[in-house]
């Protein structure tokens, strides 16, 4: 039979990767800590296709489509705005992030 410091070792979360399960008092991990970094960067991504979209129905070789751009432009803004509010990710996050990739490239030339 198993001796006590195996039931020990159990019920203290060590087995089978129980620490990582929240067990010992560990806070459990969200949106702000977890992985930030590219769910604003795949925030940033939508803001690129959305500007594409609206930049597409200004010009007439789309005229066509137009009403099928004008759906996936309502489509994106909904799907950009659930995001943010997921990962509770405010705009001047975005903004900032951009404006730092801007004057890195900018440094790079």
């Amino acid at each position: 039979m198993r001796g006590s410091g195996f039931r020990e070792h159990m019920r203290e979360g060590h087995h089978r990767g129980g620490r990582h399960r929240g067990m010992e008092g560990a806070p459990q991990r969200g949106a702000k800590t977890f992985r930030r970094g590219k769910a604003i960067s795949f925030l940033e991504m939508l803001h690129v296709k959305r500007a594409t979209i609206k930049q597409q129905l200004e010009q007439p070789e789309f005229q066509s489509i137009q009403q099928i751009l004008v759906g996936e432009l309502k489509a994106i803004d909904m799907v950009i705005q659930e995001f943010s509010q997921l990962f509770d990710i405010q705009e001047d996050e975005t903004n900032d992030s951009l404006q730092e990739e801007d004057n890195a490239h900018e440094t790079n030339k």
